[in-house]
């Protein structure tokens, strides 16, 4: 299992558009991967699951991942929600 903390750069969060990127990142891995804010975590592959979260920019989420790919997962995802997903 891997785990790593990311601070959302972009103001508006993970609303439809980028959790949708997130939610295609997600499904390029093999790995089982969850996102975390505070107690609650989610399937990183559903669209729903992220939603629910209602992540706002300056939010700390964890992306967590078990699998044979989990690093490249867990280091790629968070690479994205780094990137502010170009907003």
């Amino acid at each position: 299992m891997f785990v790593k903390e990311v601070l959302v750069q972009n103001k508006a969060g993970l609303h439809a558009r980028p959790a949708t990127f997130f939610i295609q990142k997600a499904n390029e891995y093999k790995a089982t991967i969850w996102v975390e804010k505070e107690e609650r975590r989610v399937n990183a592959k559903s669209l729903l699951g992220v939603l629910s979260l209602g992540i706002i920019g300056g939010t700390t989420i964890k992306i967590i991942a078990d699998g044979s790919d989990e690093t490249d997962a867990v280091e790629g995802l968070a690479a994205l929600v780094e990137s502010g997903f170009a907003e």
